[in-house]
């Protein structure tokens, strides 16, 4: 297997499946390109991270279709080509911007298949760079995944690797339905293994990353990597851990949460977003709901703070949980 970063195994599974089904389209802002310098030649950049380059070229701008700058008119072209039997790929430049076209997610896309009694689908995928840790601020830099995971008709794919990404990309521009597609952007330069062929991943089976004894950790795209440093640190001691990533969270893998803990005992789970009404709180409640009499310790839960995504460097270094709070947060579930 080749070393691919993340952001080349989503480039990679766009090559694959635009070259297998011509009903795929790309759309957004500069995912093409844009005309650059003075010879009006698109530069085909694939946008400002670089996910799309090479798709112009070689599938031609009738696929690739750069965009105004109107996530409502991207996302509900997207749902309209959907119904119209394509298969889109709406980029949103960053996931922060999904309010704009929030009715179009929430009360179109989401809701056709039901609304229409099943006689229609809604094949579209809306990829969603998001995520702190580069200093892009308030506006550029949330986790919001939680809030589409709240919503029914919906799938969420937070991939923490490129193995994990391009698979789960293959599986869900091959589903029928909307799929919220959620790209940590400092996870995009970061390598792994990955095929050059084709395989798929399904959704709602969550990935057994590191085995243990003593604590399930459940940790959620970036926070995955965190927690791995954390659990070489609680090693150095005796402690090992269960870390599971869902990979998804609509569907959410609950079953394998939860049979890991009914062999630790003991649960926690990392999530950059702020804490109200997270994924974190989510799978404690259902853990606490399904799972309480496997517990030998209260639920830890590490996140974010309840607060906007500072700029600061040094404050959004605090913002972010650090693989020393994992740790500390694993450290006390052992001591209850």
């Amino acid at each position: 297997m080749s070393q691919k970063s993340m952001r080349d195994a989503i480039n990679d599974a766009l090559h694959l499946e635009m070259a297998r089904n011509p009903n795929i389209i790309v759309l957004g802002e500069d995912v093409s390109g844009g005309a650059g310098g003075t010879s009006g030649q698109r530069e085909a950049s694939g946008g400002i991270f670089g996910i799309t380059k090479g798709l112009l070229p070689k599938f031609g701008d009738h696929r690739v279709i750069d965009t105004p700058i109107s996530e409502s008119a991207i996302i509900g072209a997207a749902a309209g080509a959907a119904l119209a039997g394509l298969r889109p790929v709406a980029e949103l430049m960053f996931a922060d911007f999904v309010g704009v076209s929030l009715d179009q997610i929430f009360n179109q896309m989401a809701k056709f298949r039901y609304m229409f009694g099943g006689r229609t689908t809604c094949p579209a995928v809306v990829r969603l760079a998001m995520g702190a840790g580069m200093n892009m601020g308030a506006q550029h830099s949330q986790t919001i995944y939680p809030l589409l995971t709240s919503v029914p008709g919906l799938k969420v794919v937070v991939p923490s690797n490129a193995y994990d990404a391009k698979g789960l990309m293959l599986t869900a521009l091959r589903g029928d339905d909307p799929v919220m597609f959620f790209e940590h952007k400092a996870l995009y330069p970061r390598k792994g293994e990955v095929p050059d062929g084709d395989y798929t991943i399904p959704f709602g089976e969550a990935a057994l990353v590191r085995e243990g004894e003593h604590v399930t950790v459940v940790a959620i795209a970036r926070m995955v990597v965190f927690a791995e440093k954390a659990i070489d640190a609680v090693e150095k001691d005796g402690i090992t851990c269960d870390l599971i990533d869902p990979r998804t969270t609509s569907p959410l893998d609950l079953d394998t949460i939860l049979e890991s803990v009914e062999n630790t005992g003991r649960l926690v789970i990392v999530d950059e977003s702020p804490p109200r009404c997270s994924v974190a709180a989510d799978i404690a409640a259902q853990v606490a709901s399904q799972g309480f009499r496997f517990l030998k310790a209260p639920i830890g839960i590490v996140t974010a703070p309840h607060s906007p995504v500072p700029f600061a460097r040094e404050l959004e270094r605090a913002y972010v949980p650090s693989p020393q709070r994992i740790e500390a947060a694993i450290r006390k579930v052992m001591q209850e």
